[in-house]
């Protein structure tokens, strides 16, 4: 396993305008164009050229930006493209879903370059469980060419992300009040931070948004760094064995206050309904899973779309993003109906599907969005 060294503590990073100089870069490199020249990045931050010059100079002797070549005069001397240099850092992102553990390995830009995907129960005694998890994680970790910035694990809640404490983890209790990321962090030897599977994945959707700058430039933008539903205010609903949400509300993560927003499976939606694992009756999660193991995708879809129109109702959101397990075993058909029951309702906003890998590449994001944001993840 390569250490981590130098990537997690470089002084560059500590400054607002470098993230925004990082972030414009990682959003060309992804969008596969010749890189951004000085003047450009000076264009779209608002900051002086001299400013970014000094900010290139520093992130370029980190080994996190390279040159990429002359860039086509526009009239004037040809400046010098920017990019990110995408292969110089990696991050491990971890999905534990309660029965299987999912890693994937990305560059810096957070492209993922190697996954795998193995059986994991977390019904198993706490350490047993730690320790297959150390051993699937280090096993991602070693093929990393290049220095480890850390760990990010993705998993059922609720639990505290500032902590990285579990609480009565849904379905496995045993895990109440294990310190999964310090337990981690001690045997791996490297950063690990800890979030809910749902806010994991909205990260990736988010990540997937153009890098904000200003002001805008008078060449033509940058595109998006990927096809998908990007930023703004979502919905990001998860069905896999069990159902949770995350809110992005205008770009940003919501998590609450204490940290408990999302648990969007247990609105009561009928008060007579079957006993939910939670204690309650008729809780959104119980109906959904009920029609999931009856054989009826499209009952739970629609469901799905019931509770989806409430959270549109609530909190204007823009759009609706599917994932999980179950969603993607037949994403079109979720797709479909879930949206079919918004329109139905008055509550018509697009509904996207999010990628397979969606909560193992947020958990990398977990460790890889502070260097390319100067918000901090809470």
């Amino acid at each position: 396993m390569h250490p981590s060294a130098s990537g997690a503590n470089l002084p560059a990073l500590r400054s607002h305008n470098a993230a925004l100089v990082l972030d414009l870069l990682r959003a060309a490199t992804l969008a596969g164009g010749p890189g951004l020249g000085r003047p450009e990045l000076a264009a779209r931050t608002g900051l002086t050229p001299q400013a970014v010059s000094k900010i290139t100079a520093r992130l370029r002797e980190d080994g996190l930006v390279e040159e990429a070549g002359r860039l086509p005069s526009t009239g004037g001397k040809p400046s010098t493209g920017l990019r990110l240099a995408a292969r110089s850092r990696y991050a491990v992102g971890v999905h534990l879903d309660g029965e299987s553990l999912t890693a994937v390995l990305t560059d810096l830009a957070g492209r993922t370059v190697a996954e795998r995907s193995a059986p994991l129960a977390l019904d198993r005694p706490v350490d047993d469980g730690l320790a297959a998890i150390t051993a699937q994680v280090r096993d991602a970790a070693a093929r990393a060419p290049g220095p480890v910035l850390g760990v990010g694990v993705g998993m059922r809640g609720p639990l505290d992300h500032r902590t990285g404490v579990l609480h009565r983890v849904t379905g496995f209790p045993h895990w109440e009040g294990v310190g999964l990321r310090d337990a981690l962090a001690r045997r791996l030897g490297l950063p690990v931070a800890v979030d809910k599977n749902t806010n994991a994945a909205a990260l990736a959707v988010l990540a997937a948004a153009p890098a904000a700058g200003a002001p805008a430039p008078a060449a033509p933008p940058v595109p998006p760094p990927a096809a998908g539903p990007g930023g703004g205010s979502f919905a990001y609903l998860h069905l896999g064995t069990g159902l949770g949400a995350a809110l992005v509300l205008d770009g940003t993560l919501h998590r609450g206050g204490r940290t408990g927003a999302g648990e969007f499976g247990h609105q009561v939606v009928q008060l007579d309904g079957p006993p939910c694992k939670c204690g309650n009756r008729g809780c959104l999660e119980a109906l959904c899973l009920a029609a999931v193991d009856r054989g009826d995708p499209a009952g739970a879809a629609r469901l799905l779309g019931v509770g989806a129109a409430n959270l549109v109702a609530l909190l204007d959101v823009d759009r609706i993003v599917l994932g999980g397990r179950t969603v993607l075993a037949a994403p079109e058909l979720f797709r479909r109906e879930t949206a079919a029951v918004l329109a139905d309702r008055g509550r018509g906003v697009p509904v996207a599907t999010a990628a397979p890998l969606a909560v193992a590449e947020g958990a990398a994001l977990l460790v890889l969005a502070p260097l390319f944001t100067h918000a901090a993840l809470v």
